[in-house]
């Protein structure tokens, strides 16, 4: 019966951890992403979260661009944007709440682009 206990408050505790892993996710994060031919670009990305939907939108250069398509599975994510020649630009990435980071994983034009975003200051 403890053992029944035990495993069944480790279980609810995990759920509890993911579901606050979630709720930290949202809001605005910036960092540079690295292109293939060196240069880095600053981006900054602001995510709203309702329930594991995810959306928001993303500025690099030049107007911002909505997120679409947005999902949230514990502390993975994925959301696609569409570039201005109508190219959707699929984006994965994982939520580090220890450090407040979020590594973050682009397919552009056949390239595989890496960021690493910290939480914006206020």
């Amino acid at each position: 019966m403890k053992r029944k206990i035990l495993v069944t408050t480790l279980l609810m505790s995990s759920a509890l951890i993911c579901f606050a892993a979630l709720a930290d996710l949202g809001g605005k994060w910036q960092g540079g992403i690295s292109l293939p031919d060196g240069n880095t670009y600053p981006v900054t990305y602001e995510f709203t979260l309702n329930g594991s939907q995810l959306s928001g939108k993303a500025t690099a250069e030049g107007p911002s661009k909505t997120i679409s398509e947005g999902k949230v599975n514990g502390v993975d994510f994925s959301f696609s944007i569409t570039d201005d020649d109508g190219q959707l630009i699929p984006h994965t990435g994982k939520y580090f709440a220890e450090g407040d980071s979020i590594s973050l994983n682009v397919t552009y034009q056949g390239s595989k682009l890496h960021a690493t975003l910290k939480r914006a200051k206020n």
